[in-house]
């Protein structure tokens, strides 16, 4: 069985995160009214480093799921393995999220089995209950406790897409990419690169992304430009850092790769 990737976090350090509207008052307000959250948005806009920050900002342990073909409904509540010849209880990430009063974030929750979506209705709802079948408990979960989930809108299809019975469970909120001299801030305080090497980066950035749907299946993401820097901070010639870090990943088509290099060229030299 494939595992899902969960992590746990529980850092005294806020980490870095941008506003770029009311989306922490508003994580805020439908935390203390236990409001359970969807978050929507192009892959590297932001969402995660939204949630970890959201949590450090309000002392909440995160478990963080990242969702993918294989996940169950088990792997999020919990089984029963062998340990030193015992059958023991396991909980899953959910299952600890609710116990601990903390925020579990499924992120890419589209990815996901169907029994994944069942087992999350009763925490968002007025119940807030997670059942446990298994052991026969019914968790009632404290007020401390938030759902966040996330999707990336662009890469729904049929086959994968959250039922109107599921999104309406949620407060939503959109994120998208921030307006160039805030993200310029951005990746400058991520990478160590000096703003002013940074905004031609960003304007690449911006002529890639607007040729979404056309070319590309997806633009270049923050997180993408954040590696770029990196790289030519780290004393990697400007071309080959581009390259690798905001051309390679966008694509495999060799004419396609040919035509978005002559964009940079164009705009960085």
């Amino acid at each position: 069985m494939k595992a899902a990737l969960h992590t746990v976090t529980s850092a005294p350090e806020l980490p870095a995160y941008v506003a770029s509207g009311n989306e922490c008052a508003l994580f805020e307000h439908a935390w203390r009214h236990q409001l359970p959250v969807l978050l929507k948005g192009p892959t590297g806009c932001g969402k995660t480093r939204f949630v970890a920050h959201m949590a450090a900002r309000l002392g909440l342990p995160l478990h963080t799921v990242a969702c993918h073909d294989d996940l169950t409904a088990a792997d999020l509540t919990g089984r029963y393995l062998l340990r030193g010849g015992d059958t023991v209880w396991t909980d899953g990430p959910l299952t600890r999220a609710v116990r601990e009063g903390g925020i579990c974030y499924l992120d890419e929750v589209v990815e996901a089995r169907k029994d994944v979506t069942v087992v999350l209705h009763p925490l968002t709802d007025d119940r807030r209950i997670l059942p446990l079948e298994r052991t026969g408990e019914e968790l009632a979960a404290p007020k401390s406790f938030m759902l966040v989930v996330s999707y990336n809108p662009g890469y729904q299809t049929l086959l994968k897409a959250l039922k109107p019975s599921t999104r309406q469970r949620f407060v939503a909120v959109e994120f998208g990419f921030l307006p160039s001299e805030q993200e310029i801030a951005v990746v400058s305080t991520e990478s160590g690169l000096s703003p002013e090497r940074v905004r031609p980066l960003v304007g690449l950035a911006g002529r890639l992304r607007a040729l979404k749907g056309h070319d590309l299946e997806e633009g270049v993401s923050t997180r993408l430009v954040v590696y770029c820097a990196t790289l030519i901070a780290a004393g990697t010639p400007i071309a080959d850092a581009v390259l690798a870090g905001m051309i390679e990943p966008l694509t495999d088509d060799v004419d396609v790769k040919a035509a978005l290099l002559d964009v940079a060229r164009a705009m960085i030299g």
